[in-house]
């Protein structure tokens, strides 16, 4: 596996590098944002590692450029800043996994494994559909009746979840534990938000309502039950 590292300070990237080099992986290390965004946009990688506090151009700034150039490389964040906002920012800019310092090592390498078998795993499905929703999973694309639905990334984890169990009812606890990787945080409403931009993108052309919620239960994501049967909204 060829892996890009993108840490500025010495003693990490050299522990980091060391480790994955042992286990046979191809590391290529940058000291800088600079650097680090020249190679992920020009060099193929399996997974890149990122430290969100960088010379230049930063974790965050790398990952949106990322994502801009259609660069769906698995993005593993790493930084000492653990709170959740942090993590909010940091997943709404495109990272795929995210690590606080201090970590151990042992769970950095299954982490990158993880995150290395989910392209793979993805490219045998690649589309997901429900009702006139279409989800191109290797373009990351979205669609509904014909028309383009443009999703930021968090939006696409969300709907691609969601159009992964249709019928189901999905509840907060399991959306952030599985979209945000999040344990339960009562005092949250990162859920609700983020349903509510995606419902309003999804009928943003006057098509029928695709996500209901189930009071006091959480969203299911279908077309719209038959009259007498249809959870309210």
């Amino acid at each position: 596996m060829r892996i890009l590292l993108i840490e500025d300070d010495a003693a990490t990237a050299d522990y980091v590098a060391g480790g994955l080099g042992e286990e046979g992986h191809v590391v290529d290390v940058a000291r800088n944002g600079k650097d680090g965004l020249f190679l992920a946009l020009n060099e193929p990688f399996d997974v890149i590692v990122t430290d969100r506090m960088l010379p230049g151009p930063d974790g965050l700034a790398i990952l949106r450029a990322l994502r801009a150039s259609s660069i769906t490389t698995p993005v593993l964040l790493l930084t000492a800043l653990g709170e959740v906002d942090r993590r909010v920012e940091g997943l709404e800019a495109g990272a795929d996994d995210y690590l606080a310092k201090p970590f151990a090592f042992s769970e950095l390498r299954a982490r990158i494994r993880a995150l290395a078998r989910r392209p793979a795993a993805q490219a045998e499905e690649r589309e997901l559909a429900v009702g006139d929703l279409r989800l191109d999973l290797l373009r990351r694309a979205a669609e509904r009746g014909g028309r383009r639905v443009e999703l930021l990334p968090t939006e696409f984890r969300l709907l691609e979840y969601m159009m992964r169990h249709p019928g189901a009812v999905l509840t907060r606890t399991m959306l952030l534990e599985k979209v945000w990787d999040f344990s339960f945080d009562p005092t949250t409403n990162v859920v609700d938000v983020h349903v509510s931009r995606l419902r309003r993108k999804l009928e943003a052309a006057g098509e029928a309502p695709m996500i209901r919620t189930v009071r006091g239960a959480g969203y299911v994501l279908g077309p719209a039950a038959p009259p007498g049967g249809a959870a309210p909204r």
